[in-house]
């Protein structure tokens, strides 16, 4: 899906673009993201070291990766390179796109489900882009928390299911739950005791399985704490141990604990 909504491409931007005419010098391209604004690839900048046959490395059809060297002042046509993007950024880049085109689809699905039309698809795709960075980090937020949406301003009979739909389509690269821990104890070392129950939790953290804890002081007798692990089953067993060391210790020092997921 092209964005008719963004300024043209900039000087070293990586952009995607398509393959439509191999010549001897060089190949034309269009840019999947960009509408009416056409790409060419000199032959110096297809790869690196000399090419003998520019054939051999980009056909029609091709999806690639190119960064933007330079623009003409009308915005119609840009030069780009291949040979400057390296792999790990091609690879990065191609991802980006292909999960901004999923994004879309989803939309697109949500949008047949609550009754939107394509001008209404279209206006929230803008609107979520705009505040979140991008459609596909729309979904990702959604799919980590579940305020994500009300926090960002929106609101509407449409957000549970976009919700579902997240929660059901996307991995998120990891899941994040918080809550406010109320933890109280009428003893001379009872700081010591709160600080040594938190620590409790804190040291659930693991970091070859993705797993952190962290506990954060809000003002007695409020204390935070905040959760992430890679998926929803993994945050859902850490936040049942983690609540229930500090709520052990607190009981077993004499002090009282309660938790409360947000």
């Amino acid at each position: 899906m092209k964005n008719t909504n963004v300024a043209p491409p900039e000087e070293g931007e990586l952009v995607v673009a398509s393959i439509t005419n191999v010549k001897q010098n060089g190949a034309y391209a269009t840019l999947d993201e960009y509408p009416s604004i056409e790409g060419f690839i000199f032959i110096g900048e297809i790869a690196s070291g000399w090419v003998k046959n520019i054939r051999a490395h980009v056909r029609e059809g091709q999806r690639v990766i190119g960064k933007v060297m330079r623009t003409r002042k009308d915005g119609t046509s840009l030069e780009l390179s291949l040979k400057a993007v390296s792999e790990e950024r091609r690879r990065d880049r191609l991802q980006e796109w292909k999960n901004e085109q999923r994004a879309h689809q989803l939309l697109k699905v949500l949008g047949e489900k609550v009754g939107w039309a394509e001008d209404e698809i279209a206006s929230r795709a803008l609107a979520l882009s705009e505040a979140f960075g991008t459609l596909y980090t729309a979904f990702e937020e959604a799919a980590m928390q579940d305020d994500a949406m009300a926090e960002a301003g929106f609101e509407g009979d449409w957000l549970a299911p976009f919700i579902e739909i997240a929660v059901e389509n996307i991995i998120p690269p990891f899941v994040e739950v918080r809550g406010t821990l109320t933890l109280s104890i009428n003893d001379v070392s009872g700081v010591k005791v709160i600080q040594e129950a938190l620590e409790q939790a804190e040291a659930l953290t693991d970091e070859a399985a993705e797993i952190d804890v962290k506990c954060f002081y809000d003002g007695a007798p409020n204390y935070r704490i905040e959760l992430r692990a890679p998926d929803f089953k993994v945050a859902e067993t850490m936040w049942e141990q983690a609540t229930s060391a500090v709520t052990q210790h607190m009981i077993d020092a004499g002090g009282e604990a309660t938790a409360q997921r947000e």
